[in-house]
Parts: structure tokens; sequence; C-alpha cells
């Protein structure tokens, strides 16, 4: 059934409202929000009418944690984007299978590993028998979808619920494949706008980049149809291991993917059954230097965690990066006088990453944090066990004319600090897209507020 322009004014409305949570302050929300209303009809009509055409694309290199090609899609582009996620997400749900982890509500890296440490336990028969797990990745999985292949999937889907007595008044089955053609075979990278400089590009995989891919085939990295899409190409992979090797203990997480078993030489005879399956039936190739096999006491690296019998940590990348943010957090806080927006600033970086800790054993890395803050311990003080940093009431009851933080002047970072910004090109290292000033000559970096000098240095 065909919705009513009214109808499809108001979910384009709740789309917008979506769209723009955490998004309020950038400068391509609030260029489109002088002109909402206007914008968002105008939007309405133009889909309504089958006359909608994407914008152009940002594209951009990011170095953190690992360099990937990104494709920021323009605003009113995004609420097209969470319209189709409005209208389709609810009913693939049903389809995926439980432990599909990523783009779900509910779900996420944490439900991930713990969900890893339960197929661990019960395989194991909590630790009473020995079991092997095995960790797959899929090479260039995103700029390797092909996006026929991808579209017939969820059009054959979609007509399933077009049939759908009770979706019959609420389900445009001709709008949304509509929409959904629309986004999956735009190509960002024509007329793109280039936000980092294209030498940047040097030393990204051929895999890794849109740019030369062959015709209809890979999809942008950062539109959140990509990721929605991501889980409905792969499911019925996930099918496949699930019903036809029959894997009792499976989990994927995008492209990353394990299997767990008491027997070594069936999961090697799996490595061979999936990478025939992917090759055939979706065009992909098993990354050759992820493939992990190994005993389940050995542990195993998963979203972020190193699982090992009993307890989990976290991986060196995560502890080296919290330990830098650390670092810098208290070093500015010595060298500064911050205002009290900058200090409840630093204290939500600092009492994010300490929550991220409490799901980890993490007990002597959090004791070696509060040690090592003087910066911090000046302006309040960890309690809870190192559970938490609060703010003395001294410094959370200062007026707010309070002579700002001095940093606008430039000065110098310690030279032993890691990753610092000696040049130009080391700050886009550091940061990209973020404005840093860099005196070349001198080594200094000028910051012009305490939230930005923390994030150059976290993006």
């Amino acid at each position: 059934m065909k919705i009513t322009y009214k109808k499809l004014l108001e979910d384009i409305f709740t789309a917008y409202f979506d769209a723009r949570k955490h998004k309020r302050n950038t400068n391509n929300q609030l260029r489109f929000e002088m002109q909402m209303e206007e914008k968002l009809v105008e939007l309405a009509r133009d889909i309504y009418e089958r006359r909608y055409e994407p914008s152009r694309s940002v594209c951009f290199i990011v170095e953190h944690p690992v360099k990937r090609e990104i494709f920021a899609a323009d605003f009113r582009d995004r609420v097209v984007h969470h319209l189709l996620f409005n209208y389709i997400s609810p009913l693939f749900e049903r389809h995926l299978i439980a432990d599909c982890y990523s783009c779900r509500k509910g779900f996420g890296t944490l439900y991930g590993i713990e969900r890893l440490e339960h197929h661990i336990r019960s395989c194991t028969r909590n630790f009473t028998r020995e079991a092997y797990v095995l960790k797959l990745d899929i090479a260039g999985y995103f700029m390797s979808i092909n996006k026929d292949t991808l579209f017939n999937v969820i059009k054959l889907r979609l007509e399933g619920f077009g049939r759908d007595r009770r979706l019959k008044d609420t389900f445009d089955l001709d709008m949304v494949l509509y929409i959904t053609r629309k986004i999956i075979f735009d190509n960002p990278t024509i007329d793109c706008i280039y936000k980092t400089h294209p030498r940047t590009w040097e030393g990204l995989p051929a895999k890794k980049s849109l740019f030369g891919r062959a015709e209809n085939v890979g999809l942008p990295i950062g539109n959140l149809t990509s990721q929605l899409f991501s889980n409905i190409y792969l499911t019925p992979f996930d099918n496949y291991v699930k019903r036809t090797l029959n894997v009792k203990h499976y989990g994927r997480y995008v492209d990353d993917f394990y299997l767990v078993d008491t027997d070594k030489h069936f999961l090697l005879q799996c490595i061979r059954s999936i990478t025939e399956y992917l090759r055939e039936n979706l065009g992909l190739e098993l990354h050759p230097n992820k493939i992990y096999l190994q005993s389940v006491t050995k542990g195993v690296n998963f979203l972020g965690a190193h699982v090992k019998p009993h307890r989990r940590y976290t991986v060196k990348r995560t502890t080296t990066d919290i330990r830098r943010l650390m670092y810098r957090v208290n070093y500015v806080c010595e060298k500064t006088n911050p205002t009290q927006d900058e200090l409840r600033m630093a204290r939500s970086l600092v009492n994010s990453y300490l929550g991220y800790l409490q799901h980890f054993d993490s007990h002597k890395m959090k004791h070696r944090i509060a040690d090592k803050s003087h910066g911090l311990r000046k302006y309040g003080q960890f309690g809870n066990n190192v559970c938490k940093y609060k703010l003395a009431p001294s410094f959370l009851l200062r007026a707010d004319n309070t002579a700002p933080m001095n940093i606008n002047h430039a000065y110098q970072l310690r030279p032993s600090l890691p990753r610092t910004a000696g040049t130009k090109a080391d700050a886009a290292q550091i940061s990209v897209g973020t404005m840093v000033a860099v005196d070349s000559a001198a080594g200094f970096y000028d910051g012009t507020r305490f939230a930005r000098d923390i994030r150059c240095f976290i993006n």
C-alpha cells in the first residue's frame, strides 16, 4: 500500500530527529537546521515524487586505530538513511541470528564479548574439557560487497514483507525499494569532497578503497545503512554456518567471526568450507593473515578484549590509548588553569574510560592511572576503588566568569611525549580534520579550548 504524503512527512521528521542526535554542533547539521522545515518538506516531496538524488559525500582518511577510507554523507542524505533504517531494520531484525552483534539495539561489543565467554564455557562445560576457538576475518569486507547481490537479497525479503497483511497499511514496498536502490547504487567517489590531502591515501591497500573498484562493488564506510546492509548481506552465511555446518558456538561482529568446538580437525575443515562458500556465493575472501586457531586456554582477542578462562582483559592497543589519553589530560591540567566547564569535560573523559574498564579485570591498571594522575588530583579525587573520578566541591562552585584556561598561547610539548605534533604533517596524523595550528620551526601547537586539546590526541 502506498503511504500518504502526510505520513511520509511525519516519518521524515522522525528520521531527522534521529539523525541529529549527537550531531547538534556540527557545521553540516547547523547549516541544515537553519532551514530545517523547508528542506524536510522539499526532501519529502522529492521522495514522494521519486526525484530524490544523493548529494556529494565528504571523503577522508582516518589513521587510528587502523588506516581506513571514510565517506561521510551529506546531512540531507543521513536523514534518508535513518528513514530507510526505521522502515526496514525492525523487519530484518527477526531474521538475524542472536549472535550477530553489530548495529543492533541491545547488542554491541560488550554483548559480543559476553557471548563469546558464554560459548566457551558452554563448549568446555565450564572449562572441564579441551576446546578450540577459530577466529576469522573477511578481507576488505565493505569494499567487496556486490551491490547487485545485496539488492536482490533485500528485494526478495522485502517482497515477502509486502505480502504480509499485518503491514499492508504501514509498509510502502515501492517507496522502500526506490530508496534502497538509490542508496545502494550511489557511487560516493563521483565528485566527492576531499577533507584530507590525497597523499594521505598512500599506504592504503587497494582492497580498502572504493577508488578503482569494479562497478557495483563496495559500500562506503561511514553510512548507517552500510552497517545494516552488512548484516543483511552475511545473513545467508550465518545460516550456512549454523545450519549446514552445524556449528553450535558461533558469533559475528560485522566481518569478524568466531567458531568454538571441541574438535580441532573439524574447525580446520570449516576454514575450507567457509572459504568456498564466501567466494562462490558472496564474492568475498578470508583474510589470509587473520586466521587464528588456538586452545581456549591460550585466550583470544575479540572486540577489544582478550578473553581467557574466568577472566578478560583489555587488548594492548586499548590499554595504550587509555594511558596516552590520561597522560595528556594530566599534562594539560598541570600546566594550565582550567575553567569549570573544562574540568567537567575532563571528568567526563576520565569517567568514561574508568566505566569501560569496569567490564574487565583491570584493578592494577586503574590504580596505576590514579597514582600517576597528579594533575587531576589537584582538582578532585578518585573514589569507589578507582571506579569514578570526582571533582572537589570548591572547583564545582566556582563562578562562570573565572579566568579561562590560558592555552591560547603556543606552548611546547615535552619531547618525550608520544605522538608529538612537531610538524604540520605530524599534526595531520594525530587528528584528521581537527584544526591544529603548528609552528613547524619550534615544534609548538596552538590549542583553542581544553576539549580540542584532548580530542586532537584521541581522534
